[in-house]
């Protein structure tokens, strides 16, 4: 995965996004849009999504463009499955460590499964 972090002056209009915003319960939320800007304020009025109403005010903490909805769309349910842990990691920009966060992860042969 090659989207880097979301800086303001990385967007510029309406194009595909997946997103990840952090509740003030400090869950997360993924997401996918058009128009980033419109959307986190919808969430942070309450029109968002169920999940995010009682959970504000939310943060946009990642977000990233796509080629086209469809994209989106698939980074979305892919991101959603990942656990907390990997999800940090892509917010921090520690891509290097998804692998290693992978819930399906085979081990190696070399591992120690006492580990």
């Amino acid at each position: 995965m090659n989207c880097p972090r979301l800086t303001k002056a990385q967007h510029d209009g309406l194009v595909p996004w997946v997103y990840i915003l952090r509740c003030s319960d400090d869950s997360f939320y993924v997401g996918s849009t058009w128009d980033i800007d419109a959307r986190v304020w919808q969430h942070n009025e309450g029109i968002g999504s169920d999940y995010t109403r009682p959970r504000r005010p939310v943060t946009l903490v990642y977000g990233c463009e796509t080629d086209s909805v469809r994209e989106a769309y698939e980074w979305e349910r892919r991101i959603h499955g990942w656990s907390r842990a990997k999800k940090l990691a892509l917010i921090e920009g520690r891509i290097g460590d998804l692998p290693r966060l992978s819930r399906n992860r085979q081990p190696s042969e070399n591992s120690d499964p006492g580990s």
